[in-house]
């Protein structure tokens, strides 16, 4: 089973996406890592960028798993492949892969290429004899490939038989517009292959939302070749994503396509790519998003809290996962039993305490909390529980690094256009009162600013605090700017990411919930002792 990667060149089209060529350097070490057979660089020839990676690539990076692949076309017509400057390019980029792309319906033969069906199979011909002939292994795509089934499938076996009987060692059925449904590609790769006899791949887009289904129905029909890219990443909607096909054949075929140990690494290589295109990775992508094993119903925590296996339909470690149970309205004790657990807060079995908590969740939730995406809220509110004791009667008062006397932030619109903005903070700590003012490019950046001066001196630790990222939400059933008001506060630590969450009347005061609760969770996980 070959594992063919074309997120260098089918990825590189998505939309937002413009890769460097240290980019692709760094991408096409992350597939090497991940274990794949083959990784399609790009079209040689056709841009300086591509010439460049194929150039860099040889003398840059040395292949532990993977073979390089240089793309290109078939001859052209009225030519002879030895005399075809494109052709000669593909063999210039000292890729030892060469994969052909060929029509094969005979409307875009016609149409586009321009030439008669006859001459088409003679470009095919003569561009993979002229490669293998050279030393190159070919594989043939055949572009357009289950339409112009359709519309002529006479003409389309034609194709694949050329290439087959030239020497291809694959001959790569493309569904390039997408449209089609896994009984179809099953039924034709079946077809085709007992009809040619032909080794066969599959390259599925994913315009009907099927390329993975129709990437496995090929599979089921013999094909033994497929054509992915790391997160779906491709043109229009995008392609079959490489790291879901790749679990299906490990996991649920049997299939060994990776190095041993390789499958544990999908989850970390998925993100590391998304990192690099600059993308924020899909957090409900199969398998290796951060929700694919994350449970927020009661009646499902439950369940797992007995066995995992009964909600969940792989050990999420396998593909480098984990489970994270989400605390909400819905939670019941067994989400929160998990969720401490998995925070490495032991609850101890007391019911009461863990019923107090669930309590609590639903309270706040009601008023326009939302603890799924802010786990260091959760384990703060989780902590105060745990200091009022098994009956609840202990100290109430949260336990603290400075308790806040007053703040303030003004925004000030001056007659010069400029908007200036100023915050002035009031706190105690370690029984000093400590007054700060600062200035930001914004209330809550000013605010930022303000407690960060105020506390830096005692506590140095928050130096290394960086405010990531900051999101807003005005409640639903609300109205206009009478409206409550969420936010969420990511933080990080230059080791680590912490989310937290304010809700209250207006924005600013929603906000300085939220930092309140970021800089009180990482003194904590930096292992300082509250004050007070």
């Amino acid at each position: 089973m070959h594992i063919f990667d074309t997120t260098l060149r089918d990825g590189a089209q998505r939309e937002g996406i413009n890769l460097s060529v240290a980019d692709k350097l760094t991408i096409a070490r992350h597939l090497d890592d991940f274990g794949v057979g083959f990784i399609e660089g790009g079209w040689p020839g056709a841009n300086p960028r591509d010439t460049e990676f194929f150039a860099r690539a040889r003398e840059e990076i040395t292949f532990r798993h993977a073979q390089l692949v240089a793309f290109g076309a078939t001859r052209r017509a009225g030519g002879s492949a030895a005399d075809d400057l494109q052709v000669q390019a593909l063999l210039d980029s000292g890729a030892p892969v060469v994969t052909l792309v060929a029509k094969a319906h005979d409307r875009h033969v016609e149409l586009a290429l321009r030439t008669t069906l006859d001459e088409n199979l003679e470009m095919v011909r003569d561009t993979v004899s002229h490669l293998r002939a050279q030393g190159r292994r070919v594989f043939v795509d055949c572009e357009h490939f289950f339409d112009g089934y359709a519309a002529n499938p006479a003409y389309a076996k034609a194709v694949v038989r050329a290439a087959s009987e030239a020497g291809a060692d694959v001959v790569v059925l493309c569904d390039t517009n997408g449209g089609m449904l896994p009984a179809q590609i099953q039924a034709v790769t079946a077809t085709v292959l007992a009809d040619t006899g032909a080794r066969l791949g599959i390259h599925a887009q994913d315009d009907t939302g099927c390329a993975v289904a129709n990437t496995l129905a090929a599979v089921d029909a013999g094909a033994t070749h497929v054509q992915c890219t790391a997160n779906g990443y491709g043109e229009r909607v995008g392609n079959a994503n490489l790291f879901p096909v790749v679990a299906a054949l490990e996991l649920k075929y049997g299939r060994t396509v990776l190095p041993e140990g390789a499958l544990a690494e999908m989850t970390r290589i998925s993100h590391a790519i998304a990192e690099v295109v600059n993308l924020t990775p899909s957090t409900h992508q199969p398998y290796v998003g951060v929700s694919a094993f994350a449970h927020k119903a009661g009646l499902h925590a439950s369940a797992i809290k007995v066995d995992p296996d009964l909600y969940q339909h792989i050990d999420p470690e396998l593909v480098g996962n984990r489970i994270r149970m989400l605390v909400s309205d819905m939670a019941g004790r067994a989400s929160i039993e998990l969720k401490g657990k998995e925070l490495g807060i032991d609850l101890g079995d007391d019911r009461a305490l863990v019923g107090r908590v669930v309590e609590r969740v639903k309270e706040r939730e009601l008023a326009g909390y939302s603890y799924e995406a802010a786990d260091a809220s959760f384990e703060l509110l989780l902590r105060d529980e745990l200091r009022r004791g098994a009956d609840g009667a202990g100290d109430a008062a949260p336990s603290r690094f400075f308790h806040v006397e007053s703040w303030r932030a003004i925004t000030e619109n001056r007659p010069d256009g400029i908007h200036a903005n100023e915050a002035t903070v009031k706190l105690w700590a370690k029984g000093e009162r400590l007054l700060a003012t600062a200035e930001g490019n914004g209330p809550v950046n000013a605010l930022d600013r303000a407690l960060r001066v105020a506390l830096e001196r005692i506590y140095p630790e928050l130096a290394k605090f960086a405010l990531r990222d900051y999101k807003v939400r005005i409640l639903e059933g609300r109205s206009g700017t009478d409206s409550t008001t969420r936010v969420l506060i990511s933080t990080g630590d230059g080791d680590a990411e912490w989310s937290t969450v304010g809700v209250a009347e207006n924005v600013i005061a929603a906000s300085w919930h939220a930092l309140e609760d970021a800089y009180t969770y990482g003194l904590l996980r930096a292992g300082v002792e509250p004050a007070e």
